[in-house]
């Protein structure tokens, strides 16, 4: 009777561990999507805010008119003293340069990707926790904080803005929101600069530690049920 125990307890590690390697794959993938497309939206930010984006003044007038603006402030763009929307003095010295509708759809494309593939990583990590404590793997404090930190770091990416406005955003922004951010955001106005930045540079740098730190946390999950299970 014992021996039928023992073999159903090796029978049921052993699934355990098949699951886990499956979610070990599919996090570690996911991983590597989330950071790309966390790594073109801030380039993304960067060509705009250095000036290698060609605005329009249909562009810029559909960020103002989004915002509740009055479009007579995009008629004398050259009357406020906010930041340049023409090209940059680097971006001159090269011919490098690309249209804001491009702009768009390269934001638009990694915002899709991005979204679901941070909500999959989160359940990834999640599925792992219950299988670690299903199948007493171990390592489930590691596996514990990863998931926690991947779901901080869900939670701040997301565009709160579209829904509370005003209120509090989120790292994610649309191409609009950087028009016009880009747009309005007064040169001289040493506050509103570092709001600025921290909008779209600080704010991603915490989503990127977020999303590094769990899986770091991740990888020592996988450590620990080896140590446990003395493979290793």
């Amino acid at each position: 009777m014992s021996d039928e125990k023992e073999k159903r307890g090796i029978v049921d590690t052993s699934d355990c561990l098949e699951a886990v390697d499956v979610f070990r794959g599919w996090k570690n993938f996911l991983f590597v999507i989330v950071l790309i497309a966390l790594f073109h939206l801030q380039a993304a930010f960067w060509l705009m805010d250095l000036g290698y984006v060609k605005i329009d003044e249909t562009g810029t007038e559909s960020a103002m008119l989004e915002k509740g603006l009055s479009t007579a402030s995009v008629a004398q763009p050259a009357a406020e003293p906010n930041k340049p929307v023409m090209i940059s003095e680097a971006a001159a010295k090269t011919s490098f340069q690309i249209g804001f509708k491009q702009l768009t759809w390269l934001v638009r494309f990694f915002n899709f990707i991005l979204i679901p593939a941070a909500v999959l990583y989160c359940l990834t990590l999640l599925f792992g926790l219950q299988v670690s404590l299903v199948g007493r793997l171990g390592g489930v404090s590691h596996v514990t904080r990863a998931f926690f930190l991947s779901l901080l770091m869900l939670i701040l990416m997301l565009p709160w803005q579209k829904i509370f406005w005003g209120v509090v955003v989120g790292m994610m922004y649309s191409p609009d929101d950087l028009l016009n951010s880009v747009t309005i955001t007064p040169a001289n106005d040493t506050l509103a600069s570092i709001l600025y930045y921290m909008r779209f540079t600080v704010y991603w740098a915490i989503v990127v530690l977020l999303l590094i730190f769990a899986q770091l946390r991740s990888s020592k999950w996988a450590r620990a049920m080896l140590r446990r299970l003395e493979v290793v």
